[in-house]
C-alpha cells in the first residue's frame, strides 16, 4: 500500500479538512502492514474505497428566531459506509462544525461501529447552529427546518442518526416529532429517544460507562483495576458525567472536570450524588462553564484558563473534545505516573501525543474503541424498537459491559506484539478487516 500516495491523493480531493485528514493517516499507518500483507485488499482499492464517503448530503437550514427574523444555518448527513448495516452516528450542532470536521468523524464511526459487532454502518451529521442561548420554541422551529430536509435520507432500515454535542433528548423529540409527522410512521428511526418513547435506558451514560469498562479492561491486562485509583476527566458534559459515576462505582476518586473556560480540581473526589447532579446541572445552564462548580463545593478549586493534565494521577479519561490532549499535556501526564489514558471523546489526543503515550508503553485505549459504549447502547436501543421491548438498566448495562469486554479482545487479538499491545493498531486492524470483507462480498459497488 503506497500510503504516501494515497495520503497526497486525499489531500488534493480534500483541502481545508485537517481533521479528517488526521484521522485518515492514522487509520492507514497502523492497517498499513496487515493490508501488505493480504493483497486481496489492495487488488479491490478497499483503502480508496473506504476513504470516500458513499453520499455527503448538505442543505440550507432556514428557520425564524423568537423575534421573527429569519436565519440560516446550513445542515449535513455524512453516509460513509454501509459495508455492514444502516448508516450510524450522530448528528452534532454545534457552530463548528464544518463538513471536514463531520467526515473525520463520520469516517472514525466505520471503525467503531465494527468493533461493536452490531450490524451498522458509519455515518455522521449535524448543523453550524448554536442551541446555546436559545429558547425551546426557537430550538424546535430550527430542528423541524432541519429534518424537513433530512427525512428523505434516513429510516430504520437506511440511516439511524442519534444525538452527539448540542443535540440531546429534546433535539432529538424534536426530529422525531417532526420525522414522523412527514412520513406518518412511528419507528426506530432515531436513537437517544426518551425512554417513555422508545429510549434506552443508561443511553445518556453509555459513552462514559463504556469507556471506564474498556479502560478496567486494559488494566487487569497487568493485574490492576480502578479501586483506590486516582482519575482525571476532562469535559463535564453526559460522556464525562457517566464516567465519573462508573469509575467511582469500581473504587476510583475522580479529581477533574473541565469546561472551556478551565478545570475543576476536587480532593474530596466527584463522587456523590449531589456532585453529579450538579454537573447535569451545570451543563443544563446553557453558560458551558465549570467554575461554578468550585462555589458550591468550596474544598474544590478552579484553574482558569487550564486543562486538567498537569495534575497528578493514576488514570486520565480524556472526554470533551478533539485535539483537547497535546504532546505538552501527554509529558506531563507520563511524568506524573499515569498509567493508563482512555480515551471517551472522539480524536481527543493529538497524533503527537498519542506516539508518546505509546513510545512510553502505557496503556492507551483510543476512541473509536474506547468510546464505542454510546453507539453500542443505540444499536441495542435499535435491537429493542426492533422487537418492542424495553429492557431494563441492568440488562443494558450488563450488554454493554460484554461488547466493551469484545471490543477489548479484539484490540489485543490484532494489537499485541510481546508484552505490550497497541490498542490503535489493534482497533483500526480488528474494524477494517469486517468492513473490508463485507465490501469484497459485495463487490464493487
Amino acid at each position: 500500500m503506497d500510503l504516501q500516495k494515497i495520503m497526497a491523493e486525499l489531500e488534493a480531493k480534500n483541502p481545508g479538512q485537517p481533521e479528517f485528514l488526521q484521522a485518515a493517516e492514522e487509520v492507514l499507518e497502523s492497517i498499513k502492514g496487515f493490508v501488505e500483507e493480504n493483497p486481496k485488499y489492495s487488488d479491490q482499492k478497499i483503502v480508496e474505497r473506504l476513504l470516500e464517503p458513499e453520499r455527503v448530503i448538505m442543505f440550507r437550514v432556514s428557520w425564524t428566531n423568537d423575534n421573527g427574523e429569519v436565519q440560516v444555518n446550513r445542515g449535513y448527513r455524512i453516509e460513509f459506509n454501509s459495508a455492514i448495516g444502516p448508516y450510524k452516528g450522530g448528528l452534532r450542532f454545534h457552530p463548528s462544525v464544518t463538513l471536514g470536521g463531520l467526515k473525520f468523524l463520520g469516517f472514525e464511526q466505520i471503525f467503531k461501529n465494527s468493533l461493536t459487532t452490531l450490524p451498522i454502518g458509519g455515518g455522521k451529521g449535524g448543523s453550524d447552529f448554536n442551541p446555546k442561548g436559545k429558547s425551546d420554541g426557537e430550538i424546535m422551529r430550527f430542528c423541524q427546518s432541519f429534518m424537513t430536509e433530512l427525512f428523505r435520507h434516513i429510516g430504520p432500515d437506511t440511516d439511524v442518526p442519534a444525538g452527539d454535542i448540542g443535540v440531546g433528548g429534546r433535539e432529538i423529540g424534536f426530529m422525531f416529532g417532526m420525522y414522523k409527522k412527514l412520513r406518518n410512521e412511528y419507528t426506530g428511526v432515531f436513537t437517544g429517544k426518551g425512554r417513555n418513547w422508545g429510549g434506552s435506558l443508561i443511553r445518556p451514560e453509555a459513552t462514559g460507562f463504556g469507556n471506564v469498562y474498556f479502560a478496567n479492561e486494559m488494566l487487569k491486562t497487568k493485574g490492576e483495576t480502578f479501586e483506590g485509583k486516582t482519575v482525571a476527566i476532562s469535559g463535564f458534559g453526559n460522556v464525562a458525567w457517566g464516567a465519573a459515576q462508573k469509575a467511582t462505582e469500581l473504587g476510583a476518586k475522580v479529581v477533574t472536570i473541565s469546561g472551556p473556560d478551565g478545570y475543576i480540581y476536587d480532593p474530596d473526589g466527584i463522587s456523590t450524588e449531589e456532585k453529579f447532579n450538579y454537573m447535569l446541572e451545570l451543563r443544563a445552564s446553557n453558560n458551558d462553564v465549570v467554575a461554578p462548580y468550585a462555589e458550591e463545593f468550596p474544598n474544590a478549586k478552579f484553574f482558569a484558563g487550564k486543562r486538567p493534565w498537569e495534575q497528578k494521577v493514576d488514570v486520565a479519561l480524556p472526554c470533551a473534545i478533539q485535539n483537547e490532549l497535546n504532546l505538552d499535556d501527554a509529558k506531563a501526564l507520563v511524568s506524573n505516573g499515569v498509567f493508563c489514558v482512555s480515551e471517551g471523546a472522539n480524536m481527543p489526543s493529538t497524533p503527537e501525543a498519542i506516539e508518546h503515550f505509546l513510545d512510553s508503553k502505557i496503556l492507551f485505549g483510543p476512541g473509536k474503541a474506547a468510546n464505542a459504549g454510546g453507539v453500542a447502547v443505540s444499536g441495542l436501543e435499535m435491537s429493542q424498537n426492533a422487537m418492542k421491548l424495553s429492557w431494563s438498566p441492568e440488562e443494558v448495562d450488563s450488554k454493554l459491559h460484554t461488547i466493551m469486554e469484545s471490543i477489548h479482545s479484539a484490540c489485543q487479538k490484532y494489537g499485541t506484539n510481546g508484552d505490550f499491545c497497541n490498542y490503535v493498531k489493534g482497533a483500526n486492524v480488528a474494524g477494517f478487516i469486517k468492513v473490508a470483507d463485507a465490501m469484497i462480498d459485495q463487490g464493487v459497488v
